[in-house]
């Protein structure tokens, strides 16, 4: 996973804010800037929080083309369609921090080697599938047990699924950076 710089997480957390005060107030979505990281191809996930607590989340494991769509779409969508939550209200949309995830390829990994903090965790059996972002086992205190038990009920599994044979767990690691974390000179 290529580093991103601090001005190309501002450029992407003030994209990202822009986006979902578009969406939330139906208007157009921003362009996409002319930068080198939003050409870039991968993976995020845009999470919303209010003080601390999730408002939403959602992101694409792959992208959707460039890493500027794929950031855009995911703001929008974690404002007004994480199934979670209500849809963000105009007036809603100064209280959020924004924290966006940029991910690796996500790889195969026995139980024994989860690393909470270090890797994020997608769990797949049959029809069911989940994921935990790196940052969740280190927000909550879990050990690697407890993040993979928490990962599989996240799925819809009970939570010792992952020691099932043909129970598939992949992991990835993430760079995680938000607005508390960077500042972002063009937050609304």
């Amino acid at each position: 996973m290529n580093t991103i710089t601090e001005q190309e997480k501002r450029v992407l957390l003030s994209l990202a804010r822009f986006s979902v005060q578009a969406a939330c107030s139906g208007g157009p979505p921003p362009p996409i800037p002319d930068s080198d990281v939003c050409k870039r191809a991968g993976g995020a996930f845009v999470t919303l929080k209010v003080n601390g607590r999730l408002r939403g989340c959602l992101g694409h494991f792959v992208g959707l083309g460039t890493l500027g769509d794929t950031v855009r779409s995911m703001a929008k969508q974690a404002a007004v369609s994480d199934f979670r939550f209500v849809p963000v209200s105009v007036e809603d949309v100064a209280k959020l921090t924004i924290e966006i995830s940029i991910l690796s390829q996500m790889k195969t990994i026995l139980p024994e080697g989860v690393l909470p903090g270090t890797h994020g965790l997608y769990i797949r059996r049959g029809a069911h599938a989940g994921t935990l972002l790196p940052q969740v086992a280190e927000e909550e205190g879990w050990n690697s047990r407890e993040f993979l038990q928490n990962t599989c009920l996240k799925a819809g599994l009970t939570c010792d699924t992952y020691l099932m044979e043909g129970t598939e767990i992949l992991s990835y690691t993430a760079e995680v950076f938000s607005e508390t974390t960077i500042g972002n000179e063009d937050r609304l």
